[in-house]
């Protein structure tokens, strides 16, 4: 290898790998002289336009203590700007490229964002890329964790790596070109892709439709909706299944696995080529054509073959209508790219599923890339999935202890989990609850319904949901608990902004869908020792469910151990700093901010009373009078939609005629858009819900337009 490189801030070098043939047997080099301050990003250069048997890449990256930082390469990688790049690649080329895309994913994981995921699909991700032709034909992907692979392939490789702003995701994590339909926390890629194939067909037009789902999004019911009303359509589409041999089920990832052996790849082979699919519809056309039940009789006997030749399962996707192709070992590209090559080429055979079974842990066979695939698994994903003795105390971590010293006390406490993946801190509650803890995967609907269960067979669930996913539950929320009055107890993880996780896992609405329930009692923790009195309230409450959240990260109090078994009047806030020019009431982890800008003013000699609303259903309307009729201006601030703890608020003086009586009030929520991923205060920043922001909003109130400008500055 031989490297060119400038002294100066930013750095420059050629990477050239003898073995490679994109280069020249002898390449000159020249060193290139920038100025300090040039901007680079990454820049490629190529011998030929139109021929790709030479070619070099140049790294260009920012090196501001004037050190030499080693990249590694991705030859291939480099030279993709879209699908279309893929399409004359070689079977060697692809496996090399494949082998780049994880060298890209380890370098990117460096960051707070979970690649993991993505790692089982790199293989398929290529093959796909090669075989289909999108944007033309549709590729849809159920979870947003196993897409960056497709990113890479389709020229957002720059916005990849830039994750510090928080509109640098934001073009590409819904709809855009080469993604029809945006992915979610799963379960809709089958619906999604079936109503296009519908379309397509009305239409007259000849495109292809491909949907990726996971193993673990077919625990939930949708899939099989969807793939019922697929098989009955019979319109043509593609549906991929990667099974990834994961499972939140304990029992499920202790049973048989589809194994993968030369018959396995021999049988996926045969079962997609053209010859064998048409062969079973001219068998059809001539068993119907015979009559006397002699189609019944084969479909039996054709079933009962692709059964015992099929792994445990296989046949329940052939009774909801989809041809089953597989298993098929997905980081095999030359299998990959076989059986897709023959599902591509088939028209009018209706809907096919191809079984693809992966693994994250997947590590090419070079060294120097089998420690990159093991450095991206073993990377940081959250705090919260992180090992509890290697990072900060968070805030699940705290209810986690609660929880427990409340399941000491009284026997009928279960906890129902339900969502994608579990936090650490869930786990050591999982383990000493043993039997008493129910871990259901992304069923969240049946999850509600069943806590319900629970407790009308006279015991205490607590129904761990992560915010954004109990958006899923929500009829059930509404018919089977709330309206019936059934107390189970709903604690909502994640709340508000959750980083790199971005608007998918934001729970940014649970406070004004909850709170517009009339039975549900909703509180927030403004810190960890709120928290643990909160699990001891909800514990006793036994006459209607309730519900509290807190967000995702480190607590805020400096004594992590303290736990207080001191259940709270419900409906009844509290005040933490008492002053005369303006009140600011915070709702859950904002009651932090609020403080940090209490901080702020009184350094600017304003007199700023704090309060701490814990609940916004029952609102404590005694604190709320006293806030109105003690200062001129209130300010309401939470982290969640509009609609939710500001509305209840307002609600209530107007009604009371508090408004009438002069007081000037300003709601502080989430802006009316979704905020992407990014690092939390640059977040909170672009919200307007940092100390500063509320600071600047008092300083407004208050007549002090200048101060508030200079504040934000």
């Amino acid at each position: 290898m031989a490297a060119s490189s400038c002294q100066n801030p930013f750095r420059i070098s050629a990477n050239l790998v003898g073995s490679s043939r994109f280069l020249l047997p002898k390449v000159e080099l020249s060193v290139v002289n920038f100025p300090p301050n040039v901007e680079f990003s990454r820049l490629g250069f190529y011998r030929s336009l139109t021929c790709k048997e030479y070619g070099g890449h140049v790294h260009c990256s920012s090196n501001t203590d004037g050190a030499v930082n080693e990249e590694a390469l991705t030859p291939i990688l480099d030279m993709v700007d879209n699908p279309m790049n893929l399409k004359n690649l070689s079977l060697k080329e692809l496996k090399q490229l494949a082998d780049d895309i994880r060298t890209e994913l380890s370098i990117m994981s460096k960051t707070n964002k979970s690649f993991r995921p993505s790692l089982s699909v790199v293989e398929l991700a290529v093959a796909i890329h090669h075989v289909f032709h999108a944007p033309v034909d549709k590729i849809l992907w159920d979870m947003e964790d196993q897409t960056y692979p497709h990113k890479l392939l389709t020229g957002r490789r720059a916005c990849l790596n830039k994750s510090g702003q928080v509109d640098d995701l934001s073009s590409y994590a819904c709809r855009n070109e080469y993604d029809p339909f945006g992915a979610g926390h799963g379960c809709s890629s089958i619906s999604s892709g079936l109503g296009m194939a519908v379309a397509r067909d009305i239409k007259g037009k000849r495109d292809r439709i491909v949907s990726v789902i996971s193993n673990e999004t077919t625990m939930a019911g949708q899939v099989y909706e969807a793939m019922s009303n697929a098989g009955y359509l019979d319109s043509n589409m593609v549906v991929i299944l990667n099974d990834r041999h994961h499972s939140s089920n304990p029992k499920l990832d202790q049973a048989p696995k589809a194994s993968i052996n030369a018959v396995s790849s021999t049988l996926s082979k045969l079962q997609s080529s053209q010859f064998f699919r048409k062969f079973r519809e001219v068998a059809k056309v001539l068993t119907k054509r015979i009559g006397r039940g002699m189609h019944e009789w084969a479909a039996k006997i054709d079933e009962y073959a692709r059964g015992m030749v099929g792994p445990p399962g296989s046949t329940l996707f052939e009774e909801l209508g989809l041809y089953y192709i597989g298993p098929v070992d997905g980081h095999n590209i030359e299998d990959l790219l076989c059986v897709l090559h023959e599902v591509a080429s088939l028209d009018s055979m209706g809907p096919v599923l191809v079984h693809v079974v992966t693994k994250e842990e997947y590590a090419v066979e070079d060294n120097q890339m089998g420690k990159v695939s093991e450095e991206c698994v073993e990377g940081p994903f959250t705090i919260e999935a992180a090992p509890i003795r290697s990072r900060p105390q968070t805030y699940s971590d705290h209810f986690a202890k609660a929880l427990i010293t409340e399941a000491e006390i009284d026997e009928d406490i279960v906890v129902v989990h339900a969502g994608m993946g579990m936090e650490t801190s869930f786990r050591a509650l999982k383990d000493k609850l043993r039997d008493r803890f129910f871990d259901v995967g992304m069923a969240e609907q049946h999850a509600v319904t069943f806590s319900a269960g629970l407790a009308c067979g006279g015991l205490k669930p607590f129904c761990i949901i992560p915010a954004s996913f109990l958006q899923r539950a929500y009829d059930q929320v509404v018919h089977d608990v709330d309206r019936q009055k059934i107390p189970v107890r709903f604690v909502l993880t994640s709340a508000g902004l959750v980083g790199s996780d971005g608007a998918t896992h934001s729970g940014a609405f649970d406070i004004t869908f909850m709170s517009c329930l009339p039975n549900m009692i909703v509180m927030a923790p403004s810190d960890e020792i709120e928290l643990a009195r909160m699990v001891s309230t909800a514990a006793d409450i036994e006459d209607r469910p309730v519900c509290f959240r807190y967000p995702r990260g480190a607590i805020a109090s400096m004594d992590p151990n303290l736990h207080l078994r001191e259940p709270i009047e419900v409906g009844r806030g509290r005040l933490l700093v008492e002053g005369k020019d303006i009140a600011l009431l915070g709702f859950g982890s904002m009651v932090q901010n609020c403080l940090r800008a209490h901080a702020i003013l009184s350094n600017m000699g304003i007199d700023v009373t704090v309060a701490d609303a814990r609940f916004c259903k029952p609102l404590d309307i005694k604190l709320v009078r006293m806030l109105c009729k003690n200062h001129k201006f209130l300010i309401t601030v939470e982290e969640g939609s509009i609609g939710g703890f500001g509305a209840h608020v307002a609600q209530f003086i107007s009604l009371d005629g508090l408004l009438d009586a002069g007081i000037k009030w300003r709601p502080i929520t989430l802006p009316d858009n979704y905020i992407e991923g990014a690092q939390p205060n640059d977040q909170l920043a672009a919200a307007g819900l940092t100390g500063n922001h509320i600071a600047a909003t008092a300083l407004n109130l208050l007549g002090r337009t200048r101060d508030a400008l200079l504040l934000m500055c």
